[in-house]
């Protein structure tokens, strides 16, 4: 299940599973709708989720692209540890913001 948030100008997405090859599509669709005009900030509620893989990373920056075509940020919030190592690692929080 995807929970949204919806504010004037900025969304909150809860994915509420492990954002993988499995189920990635199905939080892309989700994620379209709630990119509509208008949506400048869109943060990403990592608190359930446990593990992102390369599909999963790739639905992240594709995101921020989207977002930064409107000048739009992405927002990481609720990453467990690992995750955020990942990001780390993988120079993504040049690029996203992170918050706790």
């Amino acid at each position: 299940m995807n929970d949204m948030e919806n504010g004037s100008a900025a969304v909150v997405l809860r994915p509420g599973r492990d954002i993988v090859a499995s189920t990635v599509e199905g939080l892309r669709q989700e994620w379209k709708k709630a990119l509509t005009p208008g949506v400048a900030a869109l943060t990403v509620d990592l608190s359930d989720v446990e593990m992102i893989d390369s599909v999963g990373l790739g639905l992240l920056i594709a995101t921020h692209n989207t977002l930064g075509k409107v000048g739009g940020k992405l927002r990481i919030a609720h990453a467990c540890p690992d995750i955020l190592g990942l990001l780390r690692t993988m120079r993504l929080d040049k690029h996203f913001i992170l918050e706790s």
